[in-house]
């Protein structure tokens, strides 16, 4: 399993940014998949999530009305769509899966997934 981020880049405040990770050597019908963030100073958060069989969707409470996960399985890549962004989004962004189960839900925790992009870096400043 690899994943490869891209998308990030400097925005200003109030703008958006789509973020894309290319998953290769998984499906998404098996894998969990997810968004993180580390701003300096701080530790890895999670951001969004997709379950792998109910497709359910979970954010943070910070980016929830914002922020969009999504896949599209012809590409196997997953995005993420951030609105309104502020400078409190300022981070890298990792994308992560996982094959854990048999939970169907979402995982949040960064010790829950097994596999990790190499991250993108997000600046929201004017």
């Amino acid at each position: 399993v690899q994943l490869q981020a891209s998308g990030g880049g400097l925005v200003q405040p109030g703008g958006s940014l789509r973020l894309s990770c290319i998953a290769s050597g998984l499906s998404f019908d098996d894998y969990h998949m997810g968004w993180f963030r580390q701003a300096p100073g701080k530790e890895r958060e999670f951001v969004a999530g997709m379950s792998r069989s109910t497709r359910a969707l979970s954010y943070a409470d910070s980016v929830k009305g914002r922020f969009t996960i999504s896949t599209d399985a012809s590409k196997n890549t997953v995005y993420l769509r951030m609105n309104r962004l502020n400078p409190e989004d300022t981070a890298v962004y990792y994308c992560a899966a996982t094959a854990r189960g048999p939970y169907n839900g979402v995982y949040r925790r960064t010790v829950d997934y097994q596999y990790w992009g190499q991250g993108t870096l997000v600046t929201v400043s004017s």
